[in-house]
This record gives structure tokens, sequence and C-alpha cells, in this order.
């Protein structure tokens, strides 16, 4: 279905009192902020970045070393970044979706998938053995089928993935609108393997776990530099108003400008929106169905993402990936009114059924996009730091994997995840501005111009895709 940008009056209606805020964060158990640092100091491992990918490192380095001394340093508070802002989402995909791993490392997408689904089941695992209190469901993911020319590619996903171990279902129309009621809806596919979570819990009940292990954590420290010291043995990492002097340093920043300024070149930051509508009534939930609390979304290449809470609500986001100029990151670009007004239009055009609801809360998030969709690593100052980025949105399971393979590298350990292609690889870098802004909104526009097109790709698609950059979601 190509979804209009027409607004109706009703569509604003819905909007009028939503409050500028990620609805995860707007929470009273949300913990209070850890002291800065005002010293100098010393340490075995620091990761930097208190996200998920800081939180796993942190907390895998202390379970498989009780006696490393391990600090985590963040510039604002645990998971004020992407992870307390997306859907919540926990995917065993590490390739960002089975088709995208297939045309990238097809000789390794089998001990990809099986690396994966080990992954989520270990997140799981902790979340039981920590008692982590994040409302984690095993309630799949649906993938729906909105035009005609949708069906077949999802019919071969369903079938074609399952040779490579997924799991994956194709659903008819019927079978689709028995599930979740739209009159957009035509086909989908229903991936077992993805659960959901409160993401801000899951992230406050890692930094909890940190702390119970004895990880050091400061808040509210932003790191102003690396420097390799003189007995290059260590790093020093420095702070506004304290250093660190450690063995080895763990770099977990996101799409928030990098440390190590080679790394500009491989990130781009995207914005993305959301919105939470108010608890559904009965008689509203009744008309959509969606009893069994599966993730959504969309097969366009401006797609929409979107679940229900534990308290009915639902979370509506995606469509709109809004790149500034300059690769700027400013608080005030997470509120964007006409990316807040689309996503209501085409939520009502999804499900008329709910015209009148209402959204309370509604924010932006920043990715760390990358070409190829999905992270990759590095080593920097002779092998002393770490990075894991390039997420692209699809970070809340991977990055527990990420933190695996930055540990491996820190540590100079050959292990199957070392070994992957994957791992061994980069993506191919950006083009610094001037020519960075143009690239990336010409390609945007490529791809709203293929959703309204049947999927017919233009000229630049056809290109990227020859080149294997593969801009497809």
């Amino acid at each position: 279905m190509f979804f209009s940008n027409t607004l109706r009056p009703e569509t604003l209606k819905s909007l009028a009192d939503v409050k500028l805020m990620p609805y995860w964060l707007d929470d009273p158990n949300r913990p209070e902020p850890a002291s800065p640092l005002t010293e100098n100091i010393k340490a075995d491992l620091v990761v930097i970045g208190a996200g998920f990918t800081g939180l796993w490192t942190a907390l895998l380095a202390k379970q498989a070393d009780t006696a490393r001394d391990v600090v985590l340093i963040e510039a604002g508070e645990t998971a004020i970044g992407a992870s307390g802002r997306n859907g919540g989402f926990v995917s065993s995909s590490l390739t960002h979706s089975f088709q995208n791993g297939l045309n990238r490392w097809p000789n390794e997408l089998k001990k990809l998938v099986e690396l994966g689904h080990k992954n989520l089941n270990e997140i799981e695992a902790t979340i039981k053995q920590f008692n982590i209190d994040c409302d984690f469901i095993r309630s799949g993911e649906i993938n729906i089928a909105n035009e005609e020319y949708q069906i077949d590619d999802l019919r071969e996903e369903a079938e074609h993935s399952a040779q490579y171990g997924e799991h994956i279902q194709f659903l008819s129309q019927e079978e689709i609108r028995a599930r979740v009621n739209s009159p957009s809806y035509l086909a989908a596919i229903h991936d077992s393997s993805v659960a959901l979570v409160n993401p801000a819990r899951l992230a406050w009940g890692l930094r909890r776990v940190c702390l119970e292990l004895g990880v050091r954590l400061f808040e509210g420290t932003q790191v102003t530099d690396l420097e390799e010291m003189r007995d290059a043995k260590r790093v020093l990492v420095k702070t506004q108003r304290g250093e660190i002097e450690s063995k080895k340093v763990a770099l977990a920043t996101n799409a928030f400008p990098p440390l190590l300024k080679r790394l500009s070149f491989y990130v781009v930051p995207v914005y993305d929106y959301v919105l939470m509508t108010e608890p559904l009534s009965k008689t509203q939930r009744d008309a959509i169905g969606w009893q069994d609390r599966e993730g959504v979304s969309d097969n366009g290449n401006q797609f929409h993402y979107y679940r229900t809470t534990e308290d009915g609500r639902i979370l509506w986001g995606g469509y709109d990936a809004i790149y500034y100029r300059n690769n700027t990151i400013a608080p005030h670009l997470e509120n964007n009114p006409a990316s807040f007004a689309r996503l209501a239009e085409h939520f009502f055009q999804t499900f008329p059924q709910l015209t009148g609801l209402r959204f309370t809360h509604a924010w932006g998030g920043v990715i760390d996009t990358c070409s190829r969709y999905t992270a990759f690593w590095g080593k920097a100052y002779h092998g002393k730091v770490a990075y894991s980025l390039g997420y692209t949105g699809l970070g809340v399971g991977a990055s527990r994997f990420g933190a695996q393979v930055m540990l491996d590298l820190l540590d100079d350990k050959k292990t199957e995840r070392t070994e992957l292609q994957m791992v061994k690889s980069k993506p191919f870098p950006f083009p610094p501005e001037p020519f960075r802004s143009p690239i990336v909104n010409f390609t945007r526009w490529s791809l709203n111009h293929a959703d309204q097109n049947q999927g017919k790709r233009n000229l630049w698609l056809k290109l990227l895709d020859a080149l294997g950059l593969g801009f497809d979601s």
C-alpha cells in the first residue's frame, strides 16, 4: 500500500498532547545517575559508552574474569542514546536480515544464523539468571506485504531461509489478518527467532548486574581523547575532570562522533522517529486482534516497525530516516513535528478502526548507519583499543555478539567469531562532506521512489547493488 502523506484534522488532534521524550525513559524506576569521574585512576579495561554494546562488554568481561578491573564510562546516563529509544525488537539476526546476510556472506550464513540463535538464547538466559524485569517475550516478528509485488519475495524468503536454519513461516492474507487485523495486509512472514523487550529496563537491568559484579561506573563523563602512553603498554583515557590509565579500551559509542577519526568514514548518524499511543480499550484491541504481541514491520524500503507494550499501548516508528548535514547530532533534532505527523497519518491508514486514539509520547533518536547494515569491528593503538559500530538500528540483540567480538579482539583470542569474514571485513566507506549529504539524501529519495513504483530500482540503486552496498531497508 502506498502511504499518503496528506494530513487530516483528526491526525493532528491525535498528537495534541504528546510528551516529547522516549516513553521507555519516562519511568519512575529510572536509576539515579552514577557520579562522574573526578580523579585519575587505573584500570584493566575501560568501556566507553553505556548503551547495550558497552553494558554487555563490561558484563561479559567481568563474568570471564572476576579479577579484571573494568571501568564503564558514559557521557550522559545509561541508555540515554539509541538503547533507550528503540522499538525493543531483540532479533537473532546478526546480519540485519536473512536476505542481507545471504547477499553478503552466503558461505558463512549458516554459521551466522546458528551464532545468532545462540546469542538470543544467551540474552534470555542472562535476563532469567539475574532477574531483570524488562518484559522480555519471545513473540516473534511479522513482516508484512502491503503491495502485491512483495508477496513472492516473502514466500521465497520463508522457503529459502529454512535451508540455513531459520524458522520463518509464510502467512496468507487470511492468516495474517487473523493475527493482526489491518485492511492493508496482503500476506506476511513470521520469524519466531525474535523477542520483544522494554529496552530501557533491559539496559538498566544490565547496569545493575554490572555494578553487582564490581564494574566501576561513571556517568556524566565525556571522554575527550585517547592517547597511547609512552611505555606503549597502556592507553590514557582523558575526560573533562579525570584520566584513566588502562591496559585495554573498548569503544561502544554508537552514532556519536568516534574517538578514532577514521571511523567517521564508516558511520553516518541517521535520525529515526517514534510514537507511542495511549493504552487501547478492550473494544479497540478486539478490533485489531494482535493477542500474541508479535513485533511487526512492513516490507518497504522506507518501512514502519511497531509492537504492543505490557500495558496495552502501540509503539509505531520508522519510515523517515533523516541525515542532517555535517553529521549533526543535537537534542533539538529529536523533535520533528513533520515526521511525527507523517507517522500518525500512516498509523491510521494501517489501522483505520483505531481513529480517535491519541499518542502520549513522541521522540527521535540517532542510529549508527553503515553501508552494509551490520556491525563491524577493528582494533587500534597496537591492539589495545577495539570498537564495534554500525548496527544500523538492529543492535538490541546483536550488541551482545558485538561485545563478545570486541573482547576476543582485545584479548587477542582466535575464536569462531573472529574467523568470520563478516568480522574481518569492513563496510564500504561513505564520502566526507560536502559530498556525503547529497549522496545520502539522493539515495533516500531513490528508495522512496522505488516504493512508489512497485519496487523498481533506478540506475543509482542498481549501481549501489552492483557495488555490494545493498541500500535496501
